[in-house]
C-alpha cells in the first residue's frame, strides 16, 4: 500500500534529502571518476584534518549531492563498492541517454548488461570505479 507521511501543513515541516554518503578508497581517485567520467561538479573539497577531507560532488543539474567519505576502518574498507549488498545504489536521470551512455563507454565504464527499454524509460546498469551499481535512466516523458 502506498501512503503519505506526515502532512507538512499539519506540523509545519518540509523535508528533502540533500546529500548521501558514498564510501571511497581515495579522495582524489573518486573526484576524478565522479567529475571527469560522470561529469559531476566538484562542490567542495575542504581539508578537515591530516587524513580527513569534506568532499562533495553533484550532477551539474543540482539536486542531491554526494559526500565522498574515505574509508578508514577495516569494516568501512570492506564496504567500499558494496554498500547495498549488490543492489543498485544510485539512480541517475538524463535527458539524453544515448549521449551519456556513449560518454561512459568512452571512459571504459563497466556495464552490467545492455541498455533496455522499460515502462518507465530507457535504462542500463553501470558500475562506478569501486563496483557500486548505478541505474542510468532516461525517463519516459
Amino acid at each position: 500500500m502506498v501512503g503519505r507521511g506526515w502532512n507538512e501543513r499539519e506540523i509545519g515541516l518540509n523535508q528533502q534529502i540533500v546529500q548521501i554518503m558514498v564510501l571511497v578508497r581515495d579522495y582524489d581517485e573518486a573526484i576524478d571518476f565522479y567529475c571527469r567520467v560522470l561529469g559531476f561538479d566538484l562542490l567542495e573539497d575542504t581539508k578537515r584534518s591530516q587524513t580527513k577531507r569534506w568532499v562533495r560532488v553533484a550532477p551539474n543539474s543540482g539536486g542531491c549531492s554526494m559526500l565522498l567519505a574515505k574509508a578508514v576502518t577495516p569494516e568501512q574498507e570492506a564496504c567500499v563498492g558494496s554498500q547495498t549488498g549488490g543492489r543498485v545504489l544510485l539512480f541517475i536521470h538524463t535527458d539524453d541517454f544515448d549521449a551519456y551512455y556513449a560518454q561512459l563507454q568512452s571512459h571504459s565504464v563497466e556495464f552490467a548488461g545492455e541498455p533496455r527499454d522499460e515502462d518507465f524509460g530507457k535504462v542500463v546498469v553501470f558500475l562506478d570505479l569501486y563496483g557500486n551499481k548505478w541505474d542510468l535512466i532516461e525517463p519516459k516523458a
